[in-house]
């Protein structure tokens, strides 16, 4: 399998699947579920078949499984990245009332191999898969040195995974880092803590830093800060998703929806740099998501930037750490895949 990116992950084991093998892959969010039939070619893994299904109107995995595989019979291998903490191949989903258990799929659907990782993790392994199309630079350091790799994925819910740097390849593991405290750094902050206290009682960075978490912002600045809504956007708001509606709204000049995505721009960026900061990421941070790219532009580049390197006296190890944006939404789904061919 031939690699088109610059990320040398390392994969579970040395032995390869050979060419010809079909994978089934899904990538589990708490709003979709993609999934894949691949085949493994000398080029890489290729796409036979391809189907996004909404992951509420189904019961089980398995139900989508069986829808997508209609009229074909099942591979051998399964790959699944999963939106929700993997524990002995169980997991149950944090914005989806869905649980997995891979030896129990693999008994009911008759299927050798499955595998269950961390949509996360998985995203962290589909970083070998990208081509040089799939990956924006956001910052880049004078002096370019490897060394472990951070990932931040804003969608549903907040992914955070890891990559370990050895010397020589890169070793993803997940982690649950979206789901830590909320840290205010100026008065605004703090009154935007108060606010989502009253309301959740934890605040995650999660519940900011997501899709949900802009709506979030948008609330805050309207109930709060008394900011106006112009009436078209209220309308707009009962009809579609809360958060692509404010991204709308930013693109007609909305003043409260421009002021939202400053900043859910700003927020990304400080636990961004607590990433990069926990996880001694000089090898990059990446940010993946299905939310940045459709709302990305020089403007919250400029916001990010700004933000990410106020850290004190640990600003030098900052400047070090490339950032990018991951551009393929397919990038965990990727993961899983690849995955599956070791």
């Amino acid at each position: 399998m031939n690699n088109h990116h610059f990320i040398p992950v390392a994969f579970p084991n040395k032995t390869q699947q050979p060419n010809g093998t079909l994978i089934l892959a899904a990538d589990i969010g708490g709003t979709k579920t993609d999934m894949a039939l691949f085949e493994l070619k000398e080029e890489g893994l290729v796409i036979v078949r391809e189907k996004l299904f909404s992951s509420s109107k189904f019961n089980s995995l398995e139900e989508v499984i069986l829808a997508f595989s209609e009229g074909i019979a099942l591979p051998e291998r399964l790959g699944i990245a999963f939106a929700g903490p993997i524990q002995q191949g169980k997991a149950k989903a944090t914005n989806l009332k869905w649980e997995i258990d891979a030896s129990s799929l693999s008994r009911t659907l008759g299927i050798a191999q499955v595998f269950l990782l961390n949509d996360l993790e998985a995203e962290a392994y589909g970083l070998a898969a990208l081509k040089s199309q799939d990956i924006l630079s956001v910052y880049s350091p004078l002096l370019p040195a490897s060394g472990n790799v951070g990932i931040i994925a804003p969608g549903t819910g907040l992914g955070e995974a890891g990559l370990y740097w050895d010397g020589k390849a890169l070793h993803p593991f997940a982690t649950e880092g979206g789901h830590t405290d909320f840290s205010p750094r100026n008065a605004t902050d703090w009154e935007f803590l108060l606010y989502l206290q009253q309301k959740f009682g934890h605040v995650s960075w999660e519940r900011i830093i997501s899709g949900p978490g802009i709506f979030n912002i948008f609330c805050f600045l309207r109930d709060v800060k008394k900011q106006e809504v112009p009436s078209s956007l209220q309308e707009l708001l009962h009809t579609t998703d809360p958060a692509a509606a404010i991204a709308t709204g930013a693109k007609e000049g909305s003043p409260i929806c421009l002021e939202t995505l400053e900043l859910f721009a700003k927020y990304l960026a400080i636990e961004s740099s607590n990433v990069a900061l926990k996880f001694k990421a000089t090898g990059g941070i990446f940010i993946g998501g299905g939310i940045i790219p459709k709302i990305w532009n020089k403007n919250l580049e400029a916001i990010f930037l700004d933000h990410f390197f106020q850290v004190g006296r640990l600003r030098p190890l900052l400047e070090a750490t490339p950032v990018y944006v991951i551009l393929n939404h397919r990038t965990a789904l990727l993961g899983a895949a690849y995955y599956s061919c070791f």
